[in-house]
């Protein structure tokens, strides 16, 4: 049966487009394309002149990226402007083609159960590291983890690095590095880990993302 995406995980906060981007799995660049042709009509917000996405239009913001080749600009707009008004409605007509909502749903629950996760497994006080993000019980920084995954470190490898992690919150620290970006001025990339035995691997699952 199809669900309202909306009733099963009850987001109530307004989102930014790194949020919404690590959600939807649309990427940053084209979230803010997106938003600037105006295709998400009244989900999108303003506070403090940051531009915010209002939960009702994440499936919108999936469906405006998945429909980019198929529909005209004006397709692409009906089709969001429905999913936003009715959020049950799986199948959705524009420009005589049909287009099933079901997965861009499915991408946005499954996104936002991540996130919640991620957030989770991640604390920030002014007496550790200054309020830097790290790992809850631990003084690692989640960026840093984040920043090795990205520069290419196998998961197992930093699981040797860092003991006190485990494959779950390694799996984690690129979500959140993706909807929480570092602030201040540009890092330095951590150097690469240099660890024997690099022939032990250690699976890192799929997020799921499409």
């Amino acid at each position: 049966m199809w669900k309202d995406f909306s009733v099963a995980t009850k987001p109530t906060t307004l989102m930014t487009a790194n949020e919404a981007a690590s959600v939807t799995g649309v990427p940053l660049r084209q979230v803010h394309r997106i938003i600037d042709a105006g295709l998400l009509g009244a989900a999108v917000k303003r506070r403090n002149k940051a531009r915010l996405l209002a939960p009702r239009g994440l499936v919108g913001l999936r469906l405006a990226h998945d429909t980019a080749d198929v529909l005209t600009l004006q397709g692409r707009r009906a089709v969001v402007a429905t999913s936003i008004r009715s959020p049950r409605q799986s199948l959705i007509r524009a420009d005589m083609i049909v287009v099933d909502a079901r997965p861009a749903a499915q991408t946005v629950r499954s996104g936002l159960s991540l996130l919640a996760k991620a957030r989770g497994m991640v604390s920030s006080t002014p007496e550790v590291l200054g309020g830097t993000p790290v790992f809850k019980g631990t003084r690692i920084p989640v960026h840093d983890v984040a920043d090795m995954l990205a520069n290419g470190d196998r998961p197992a490898t930093i699981v040797k690095a860092y003991p006190q992690l485990d494959a779950d919150r390694i799996r984690f620290a690129s979500i959140y590095a993706q909807a929480y970006p570092a602030r201040g001025r540009p890092r330095m990339k951590p150097r690469r880990l240099r660890i024997q035995k690099a022939s032990e691997t250690l699976a890192f699952d799929d997020l799921g993302r499409t």
